[in-house]
């Protein structure tokens, strides 16, 4: 799969003049965890995260048995707040690639760019979703798929928990591998493997 087939689009976007409470108020209402930050010609200059937007907003305290060493003010605009530089994936990055750079960079969000342009965004959030599909819609979208490839009653298809199983009337490598392909580039998809099945003539 391609970073185009699970990602958000259209994105909401934030510009850095925006308020970072007008930003928070965005993320809550969409129930988002971070907004790219574009400038005028859409481009990717930042993203404006949760973290970014909690630091140093709520005060110690008074009560607490802590000496604070003094508050500090929090940034009023997105610009003050937001992570710059950012990175950007394309939308033809591999997805398995997009879920590593989310995990080592230890990030929850990865805006993906034509260029420079923001067409999308991808969050954890995304790939659990995909992960919890559910196992008879899989199984219905791998069906059509195939249907359209091999044409209608050639592949029977069994999933148990994103593992897809397709038995083949016809024993073509080629024909197996395009399956393959076809399945694993379906959201939900785990892992497909292909198998010759006797069937009826």
């Amino acid at each position: 799969m391609r970073a185009r087939d699970l990602m958000t689009r259209p994105v909401v976007t934030v510009a850095p003049e925006m308020t970072a409470k007008r930003a928070a108020g965005l993320l809550t209402e969409h129930g988002f965890t971070a907004l790219p930050v574009v400038n005028d010609d859409d481009h990717l200059i930042g993203i404006v995260t949760e973290a970014d937007l909690i630091r140093d907003r709520f005060p110690e305290d008074i009560r607490s048995a802590r000496h604070p060493a003094g508050q500090t003010t929090p940034g009023v605009t997105v610009a003050e707040v937001m992570t710059t530089p950012v990175t950007g994936m394309s939308a033809g990055a591999d997805l398995a690639d997009v879920g590593r750079a989310l995990l080592d960079g230890k990030i929850r969000a990865i805006p993906i760019v034509d260029g420079a342009k923001v067409v999308g965004i991808l969050t954890r959030g995304d790939f659990v979703r995909a992960f919890a599909r559910a196992d008879d819609a899989i199984a219905a979208d791998v069906r059509h798929h195939l249907a359209i490839y091999g044409g209608p009653g050639r592949w029977t298809v069994e999933v148990q928990d994103g593992l897809v199983r397709i038995g083949d009337r016809y024993g073509n490598d080629t024909d197996h591998h395009v399956a393959k392909v076809i399945a694993e580039g379906i959201p939900g998809v785990v892992q497909a493997k292909v198998t010759y099945q006797e069937g009826e003539e």
